[in-house]
């Protein structure tokens, strides 16, 4: 065969009937690796378990709650309340969303890395995100954060779109409605605009294109802005978030790093559109813009902006499509293996982590192992106690497993008064209240992750506990302890 048929081989993937495979691939070999290990041994930690409890209330009580606390979740719990009520509650409706969105990003990537620079990066892009460590987490997490992924999967396709040829206006306005559903998941995820201003500087774009976007950006962040106004108000639900330490820092240099190192190749230069153009804002924008927030208030979580791993993506299928072109004129059937070869060798050295990531251990703590606890430790006229408060959201979850049980703190639900862990008792009446009871199950937590007891009900409840009453059986699993107390016989 001559080396003209040979490199023509070598490229036959890139025909035009094939192109569906680019995207089809990616998405199909995320939803594999989201499927992999989806109930983790049926186990769910705490914030899950948030999404599990309000999802399951009426529509009237969600909206109760988002007067109080976790608005800025409103629209996330509206959409998995929807799917309770469709598919009912379960592991399965808890995660589903979580990996068919990222199968949507990992598309998204594929084609724009397709569109900027060729076949095979655009295939290396769209594979690389569902191995990407911090994805993995979140790949199966009943938790918005894969959602807002997609969200900027779509929104950066619609804009190198608009970048590539003259769109229409409803074009535009589907950018902005991508990123005003990005911003209601997680108005932090506004970011996103900020990244994609750069690539429009980077190569450009011409009068009209910028004033275009900066009518959908402006128009999308006017649309969240009074979701940012209002959740200002719930802001001490994000106290517990350390302040930044230069350890915090470390994660994402290396990702800055790899993601430089991947741009090399590409060449990228003012004016041009390109892989580099789009990833390293995507990447280092959101990255650099939560750290310059944390320093004015702690928020430094790596879940905030996950949606930066699809420009860490893109740049990592810019490398190995360049691999690629430079080794087809030469090794033109070696070439097709370059990317086959880099999958595997991911896959190998990933394993580990992407097992322990589907493991129970993997979270903090487990809410249905400790109820399956509880559901054998007790019995009829026993009393319950949380220590903390919020550890109530196993009795949430797992209603069944605490039935019979008197919750003897509580005043009113976590779903009257329109909170995530109800309103207890003062410490006095909850004293009172302890030492009428004869039998009591303490719901906890384990040890190695407790946090030191602060708060002045939670106290009371460990203080006459330990005064007054024995342990007569402690059960420990997954970052949870169930401990059943007796009272003490009196001395005579």
């Amino acid at each position: 065969m001559s080396t003209g048929r040979k490199s023509e081989a070598v490229f036959r993937f890139s025909r035009p009937g094939a192109a569906p495979l680019v995207w089809l691939l990616p998405l199909l070999w995320t939803c594999a690796l989201g499927l992999w290990g989806l109930a983790r041994r049926n186990s769910v930690w705490r914030d899950e378990a948030a999404t599990w409890q309000v999802a399951r209330r009426s529509t009237a009580d969600i909206w109760h709650m988002l007067g109080n606390v976790d608005v800025v979740h409103g629209l996330y719990y509206l959409l998995m309340h929807a799917l309770f009520e469709c598919f009912g509650a379960g592991t399965t409706t808890l995660r589903m969303p979580s990996v068919l969105a990222t199968a949507v990003a990992a598309a998204c990537v594929a084609v724009i890395g397709q569109r900027l620079a060729g076949v095979w990066a655009g295939l290396a892009g769209g594979m690389a995100l569902g191995l990407l460590p911090a994805v993995q987490f979140y790949l199966q997490e009943g938790r918005p954060y894969a959602l807002v992924a997609a969200g900027a999967g779509i929104s950066t396709l619609l804009l190198v779109t608009a970048l590539q040829r003259r769109v229409p206006a409803r074009h535009w306005a589907a950018y902005g409605a991508a990123v005003l559903l990005m911003g209601l998941l997680n108005w932090l995820s506004l970011m996103i605009l900020a990244a994609h201003l750069v690539t429009v500087l980077w190569v450009r774009a011409d009068r009209a294109v910028l004033s275009r976007w900066a009518m959908a950006a402006g128009c999308a962040t006017a649309g969240v802005l009074p979701l940012i106004v209002f959740s200002r108000g719930q802001s001490a639900q994000v106290s517990w978030i350390p302040p930044l330490t230069w350890h915090m820092l470390i994660g994402p240099g290396v990702l800055l790093a790899i993601g430089g190192a991947c741009a090399v190749p590409d060449r990228s230069r003012a004016g041009r559109l390109s892989a580099a153009a789009v990833g390293l804002p995507l990447l280092a924008v959101p990255q650099l813009g939560l750290i310059a927030l944390s320093l004015v208030q702690p928020l430094f979580l790596d879940r905030y902006v996950l949606y930066s791993m699809l420009g860490l993506a893109l740049l990592i299928g810019a490398a190995v499509g360049a691999a690629v072109r430079a080794a087809a004129p030469r090794f033109p059937v070696a070439s097709r293996g370059i990317l086959p070869v880099v999958l595997a060798v991911a896959v190998a050295a990933l394993l580990p982590q992407s097992l322990a990531k589907r493991s129970p251990a993997s979270r903090v703590d487990d809410v249905l192992a400790v109820a399956s606890d509880v559901r054998h430790l007790k019995r009829t006229g026993d009393a319950v106690l949380f220590v903390p408060a919020a550890r109530r959201d196993t009795a949430s979850v797992s209603p069944d497993a605490f039935a019979g049980l008197r919750d003897i703190a509580l005043t009113e639900s976590p779903e009257r008064s329109g909170t995530l862990k109800g309103v207890e008792a003062s410490p006095d009446r909850i004293r009172a209240a302890i030492l009428a009871e004869r039998r009591i199950l303490l719901v906890t937590d384990a040890p190695r992750v407790a946090r030191p007891v602060t708060a002045a009900r939670d106290r009371a409840k460990t203080q006459i506990l330990r005064e007054c009453f024995t342990p007569v059986a402690d059960e420990q699993i997954r970052g949870r302890r169930v401990t059943v107390y007796e009272r003490r016989t009196p001395r005579r």
